[in-house]
């Protein structure tokens, strides 16, 4: 073995820019390509919003002004302004900034002064300017380096700072914002800060009641057994109903951060309900029963907030602050006194309340004994068959974990072809497959005894491990992968009906998504192209001239493992399934999967008649492969 040589040449020690541009998931999280809420070009707008909210709570600025177009941001509030000697430093010098000063930023978003830090080093163009009493400081930098540092002028716009930046497309490949998450992110900044006025391109976002229009808002009054419980106290918010849905929802957040992973005080607050409604009904009733169809959102500020990664998704703080009450002992007195205190006063919610759990007690006993036979079935089904092809990636409890967690996906798919060649082309150590036997079950309007009935999808349920929640989901991404024809779309369907029915929490945070495989191959004998839409194929054409080969691919069967491979690894085209403010998904489901189909058939035709006007000329049109009465037929 040769020898390898260990001296002082072997030390090296990077700058602030180098180091967060070399461990990058270090500060954001993991990288993507922004068809997830989680990926990193997401973190970035929320460093440097978060700095404006701060502003906000401390009584400076009511106005946050957000501009997204064409993958460059721009952020302008109307705080104090930083202080026009230390602008550079802010934003380019680690451990610099106001928030270390407990008495300036008591309960602050950050704390480690390197938010505004990492989005300078990970952006290939990044401008502050702040604007403090008629005068104004602005410096230019790109990765990190300052390229310009302009004089301080006199300027007659009002106090605050403006921050612009343009992600690194050579560290965030191929990104692209969508605009439903960054409406999404600025609506729980609004809930979270009632009063405030953020405008987001051409839209108004604001909030007057705080959580009580934010779970007015993920609701209908209809699907609710009660009005929305809301109470408010000093450094705690809650709201609280009950609905008819399958499953716990809730929303957290510590100091404005929106928790998606949860933490110490969802944990509490959890408990702390279902504390409260035993002793107020004098019942010891089973925890489920209770939790069972609860949306919940909870707010806390705590000093000094310790967070499980700097993307802060996870609150991990034992107390409130260093002379302060622990965090569950704080939120278990308040929920206990304040909610008793509610359920005294407003009997008709009381009972509405009761009967919700008694309802839930029913159908839990209903299905005890069937529930037990499925387990059994799914334990020993796990030990025989090979419909799910693990990943390798085991979780411990384990520091770093969570990290792994994050990049693990699991793809669902339909026959043995399909899956085979997904199973030899994935990353075995971060991916799995799932294989389906012919179509699913439809469940709509059905009730969840079902799934415990219906062998495949109770052990769908067992390979996520989602049974009793998602704090055990196993993969992050939860990816349907079907053929490209009218069969898989069908599936598809079929699938979306089964998570949005009994397992909508899973949709609601982000885990699922729809696998875009290329519907034609163009090559000619050095060029191959892959294309998704009746237009990339065009372009391709047009590109290689002549006439290329062409492939209509319609099935997942019919792509060669090596060929899938460059389908899901990097380059993985994702379409994310998200929830918009207001989504009804019983009226969703009743749309698609309900007796209205020539409803459905006129929805299709009218869309399919969009895509074909957007061939301009009639060259287009000629190459445009017209659809023949029996694709027509299989499309309606």
């Amino acid at each position: 073995m040769a020898q390898v040589t260990y001296t002082e040449d072997n030390i090296r020690s990077l700058d602030w820019k180098e180091h967060i541009r070399m461990r990058p998931g270090m500060y954001i999280g993991k990288l993507g390509d922004g068809s997830s809420q989680d990926d990193g070009i997401y973190i970035l707008l929320k460093e440097v919003i978060d700095n404006c909210i701060d502003e906000f709570v401390m009584g400076y600025g009511n106005q946050i002004e957000i501009e997204v177009v064409d993958g460059e941001v721009s952020i302008r509030d109307y705080g104090r302004g930083i202080p026009l000697g230390k602008v550079i430093d802010c934003v380019s010098k680690i451990n610099t900034g106001g928030k270390y000063d407990s008495k300036a930023f008591k309960k602050s978003v950050g704390l480690n002064g390197v938010g505004t830090k990492a989005v300078n080093a990970l952006s290939s163009y990044f401008k502050v300017q702040a604007i403090r009493d008629k005068k104004t400081k602005v410096a230019e930098f790109e990765q990190g380096e300052l390229v310009k540092n302009h004089n301080q002028a006199k300027t007659k716009e009002p106090n605050g700072t403006l921050v612009s930046f343009v992600p690194d497309e050579s560290i965030f490949k191929n990104y692209k914002y969508k605009n439903d998450y960054i409406e999404n992110q600025l609506w729980n900044y609004a809930y979270l800060n009632a009063g405030l006025k953020l405008k987001f391109n051409d839209k108004t976002i604001f909030s007057r009641n705080g959580l009580l229009d934010l779970l007015g808002n993920k609701t209908t009054p209809e699907s609710l057994r009660y009005p929305i419980i809301h109470l408010k106290g000093e450094d705690i918010e809650i709201a609280l109903t009950h609905g008819e849905q399958y499953g716990e929802e809730y929303y957290s957040f510590v100091n404005g951060q929106n928790t998606t992973q949860g933490g110490t005080h969802l944990q509490a607050f959890r408990e702390a309900i279902v504390k409260t409604v035993r002793e107020f009904y004098k019942k010891s009733f089973d925890t489920k029963d209770v939790q069972t169809s609860i949306i919940g959102a909870i707010s806390v500020r705590v000093e000094e907030p310790v967070f499980e990664s700097q993307t802060k998704t996870k609150l991990g703080s034992l107390k409130m602050g260093p002379d302060s009450p622990t965090v569950r002992s704080f939120i278990a007195d308040y929920v206990t006194k304040q909610l008793d205190s509610y359920l005294h006063k407003n009997k008709d919610v009381a009972d509405a309340l009761l009967k919700r759990i008694q309802q839930s007690e029913r159908e839990r006993k209903e299905i005890a004994g069937i529930k037990k036979l499925a387990n059994q079935r799914a334990k020993k089904a796990n030990l025989h068959n090979k419909k799910l092809r693990d990943c390798r990636v085991h979780f411990n409890n384990k520091r770093g974990d969570e990290e792994k967690k994050l990049l693990t996906t699991i793809f669902i798919t339909e026959g043995d072809s399909a899956s085979g060649s997904i199973t030899k082309a994935r990353d075995v150590q971060t991916e799995a497959v799932f294989s389906l036997r012919g179509k699913p079950l439809n469940c709509f309007g059905l009730s969840k005894k079902i799934v415990y009935e219906n062998e495949e999808l109770n052990l769908l349920q067992h390979a996520l491990n989602i049974e009793d929640g998602l704090e055990g989901l196993r993969f992050n991404r939860v990816v349907i992968a079907t053929d490209a024809d009218v069969d898989g779309m069908h599936i598809r369907l079929l699938l979306l009906t089964f998570f949005l029915q009994f397992f909508p929490d899973l949709v609601r945070q982000g885990h699922l998504y729809i696998l875009e495989t290329p519907l034609f191959r163009v090559r000619d004998k050095k060029d191959t192209y892959y294309c998704y839409s009746q237009r990339e194929k065009l372009e391709a054409q047009k590109k290689l001239r002549g006439k290329p080969e062409i492939t209509r691919f319609k099935g997942l069967g019919e792509i060669s493992p090596d060929e899938f491979g460059g389908f899901i690894g990097k380059d993985i085209r994702l379409e994310p399934v998200f929830l918009k403010e207001n989504t009804n998904i019983k009226e969703i489901l009743s749309y698609y999967m309900g007796k209205n189909t020539p409803d459905r058939q006129v929805f299709i035709i009218e869309n399919l008649k969009i895509e074909i006007d957007e061939l301009d000329t009639e060259d287009e049109l000629e190459v445009f492969d017209v659809i023949d009465e029996e694709e027509m037929e299989e499309v309606t």
